[in-house]
């Protein structure tokens, strides 16, 4: 089957960096289904991983955590492991995948069925791979780890006048992971939904999806959140450059506030928040399928809560930029423009190239 893969860390810029390279197909077993993948989406983990983790001794790497395909026979004996009891041959998926396994950036991946979902009917291969990673990420942070209240029609709290409202500040909001938080603090939460951004194009992008204000996050966080009206909020997720913002973040934070992150800090001073008695709270999507999980089975039930979502519009997909078909070299460039800040919403990738 067709991959892209790598040997040697290397720079984005050299062409050795990613390969289109010819590797064996895989067989379902246990609880894993073949998936013929059709789209990919790239996020920041893909670089990471490129540039740290070597590849075994002689071998390719292959990397990617976004897919969106068909589970598929593939031209082996099965489809679906002996023990799968959620998917058949043919439906359609879409996945983040496991960070201890062989990667989406390949025409047939194996994925444990505990993590896959069903597909939005009303979506294409390259609006759903956008979604899976992000998406399980935004709504663990919210839901799982900082608990964020979620509204609810028989819930009185759901009257609740403007003052009142919970409020959160994400930095880094135009992002992959910040473009679906925002639309799932609008859909299902009543918080007041403050988002950072510099550039036009990422201001634009956040408001359309829900932000009810968008502040620069180039200047102090604290002066910026003033003039919005609202001095401390209730939660902060930091999506990217903690450590820049950690002092700021602090002065935004209420007494008893919560603070969520999923980048990767050389350091952080927990001492900072005893003052304000303020929780910290790591989110890691990996982590179900990593240690197998008693409830891995939960990142299944999402992905389909979220696809009833979509179906019904009240999500929308965060493709923000289409790079044509699955190659090393467009895989490059999704790397770079990830490595170089030059994206928002979510980069896709589409079909398989006839050449090779």
């Amino acid at each position: 089957m067709k991959a892209i893969g790598y040997q040697d860390n290397l720079s984005i810029d050299n062409e050795m960096a990613l390969q289109d390279i010819t590797i064996d197909t895989p067989v379902a077993s246990g609880r894993d289904v073949l998936v013929e993948v059709k789209a990919i989406s790239v996020n920041p983990v893909d670089y990471k991983i490129r540039e740290a983790r070597p590849a075994a001794e002689g071998e390719f790497a292959v990397i990617g955590w976004d897919a969106a395909g068909v589970v598929t026979a593939a031209g082996v004996v099965t489809a679906v492991g002996e023990d799968v009891s959620l998917f058949s041959i043919g439906d359609r998926v879409y996945y983040a995948g496991d960070l201890t396994r062989s990667g989406s950036n390949a025409e047939y991946q194996l994925v444990d069925e505990r993590i896959v979902g069903r597909m939005p009917e009303s979506l294409s291969f390259s609006e759903a791979a956008a979604l899976p990673l992000t998406t399980i990420t935004a709504w663990e942070m919210l839901f799982d780890r900082l608990q964020v209240p979620v509204a609810s029609s028989e819930n009185s709290d759901d009257t609740k006048t403007t003052e009142s409202r919970p409020t959160i500040l994400v930095v880094g909001a135009a992002g992959g992971v910040g473009s679906i938080m925002t639309q799932l603090l609008k859909t299902r939460t009543q918080a007041v939904i403050i988002g950072t951004a510099s550039r036009d194009e990422s201001v634009k992008w956040l408001k359309t999806l829900g932000a009810d204000y968008v502040i620069n996050h180039h200047n102090p966080l604290s002066d910026e959140l003033k003039n919005t009206g609202i001095t401390e909020v209730d939660y902060v997720v930091s999506l990217n450059n903690t450590e820049e913002h950690y002092a700021e973040i602090i002065k935004c934070l209420k007494p008893q506030g919560k603070l969520g992150l999923i980048d990767d800090p050389k350091t952080l001073d927990a001492n900072a928040l005893k003052l304000k008695s303020l929780s910290l709270h790591w989110e890691f999507m990996f982590a179900r399928s990593m240690f197998t999980t008693p409830d891995m089975i939960e990142q299944h039930r999402l992905l389909n809560q979220v696809a009833t979502m979509i179906d019904a519009g009240k999500l929308k997909t965060t493709v923000a930029h289409e790079l044509g078909a699955i190659t090393a070299s467009n895989l490059r460039r999704a790397h770079q423009m990830l490595e170089n800040r030059e994206a928002h919403g979510k980069i896709v990738l589409e079909g398989w190239s006839v050449k090779y």
